[in-house]
């Protein structure tokens, strides 16, 4: 199955960091140039369980989409604050006002120790939250409260994680997210009426049951609703953790699109990469509203989180959309 989106990728876009690990990434353009939030913890501590204990959102800054980034402040958690750990950017703006949303957990705990049990109970007080500023650069008014928590005794009881807000033509707020369910992962849907008013759910099921994806990314293109998503199992895709695409008139029934992306990438020079992870996908769109290039988490090795060596947010420009088989 052919990609939807033709990407170039550029082994020197993006984001790095000598002793970090890097992951998510989120961009928008200022008047100065593209602003990027990603996520980061420190390399002393393992990939993938050190981002539940660590993990800080961080915003970098570059003249031109592709980088190189340098980072210019903390964004959260930050000294006072209760937040122990921040992940799963996304920022979007509307109407001079930039809005981030983010996980977090404010589970109290001790420094880093191989503790499955400390990590679980972190990993169970993860909630979404929301950062407000009238500036890329911030300052930023981090919610006190999460806008949106695990529903107890619900199909989501377990976690809310990977927010993925969709601003509508009307002012109002999509708001959708994943949860873990004996099944495997699913996407819920929450709304509110403006990004900082209440928001709640809007179904009491998950959105696409039975679809096994994670990593969602939605948007709205004035007449229609798109989301990218991680294919878990590469079942949609003919790939194991692809771009899945999927398309929707209402935002709540979704049709499978075709496949958004492989992890198997090409640069200007026509050389290929397969990357062990490329994911958590993020579009950065050009002033005609069309996306231009798509921002993702990127690891080496051969998969799997605690195979690889070395993670960045990488960024790939998309050349044109292509029909997909």
């Amino acid at each position: 199955m052919n990609p939807v989106f033709e990407l170039c990728y550029s082994a020197t876009a993006g984001l790095r960091l000598a002793d970090e690990w890097v992951w998510c990434g989120s961009a928008l353009r200022g008047d100065d140039g593209i602003h990027l939030y990603a996520s980061c913890w420190s390399k002393r501590y393992p990939m993938f369980e050190g981002y539940i204990l660590n993990s800080r959102i961080v915003h970098a800054f570059s003249p031109t989409p592709e980088g190189s980034y340098r980072v210019v402040d903390d964004v959260v958690p930050f000294r006072g604050g209760k937040l122990r750990m921040a992940h799963n950017p996304t920022v979007l703006a509307r109407n001079g006002r930039y809005y981030l949303y983010f996980i977090g957990s404010d589970c109290a705990g001790p420094p880093y120790v191989h503790d499955s049990e400390a990590i679980c109970r972190i990993y169970q007080g993860i909630r979404i939250y929301l950062g407000v500023a009238d500036s890329p650069a911030g300052p930023w008014r981090i919610s006190e409260e999460p806008i949106l928590s695990a529903a107890p005794g619900s199909w989501d009881a377990a976690i809310v994680t990977n927010p993925a807000p969709c601003f509508l033509p009307d002012g109002s707020v999509y708001l959708y997210y994943r949860s873990n369910t004996p099944e495997g992962l699913r996407l819920g849907l929450a709304r509110a009426a403006s990004p900082e008013g209440q928001y709640s759910r809007l179904l009491d099921h998950p959105v696409m049951d039975g679809i096994n994806i994670e990593d969602p990314f939605v948007w709205h293109d004035g007449t229609k609703f798109h989301m990218l998503a991680k294919d878990m199992t590469g079942t949609l895709t003919g790939e194991l953790h692809a771009g899945a695409l999927f398309e929707s008139g209402d935002g709540i029934d979704w049709n499978f699109a075709g496949k958004g992306y492989s992890r198997t990438l090409t640069d200007a020079a026509d050389n290929q990469r397969h990357f062990g992870s490329f994911e958590r996908p993020q579009l950065l769109f050009g002033p005609t509203g069309k996306p231009e290039y798509l921002f993702a988490a990127a690891a080496d090795g051969p998969g799997g989180f605690r195979k690889a060596r070395n993670t960045w947010n990488t960024c790939a420009r998309i050349l044109q959309k292509n029909k997909g088989d």
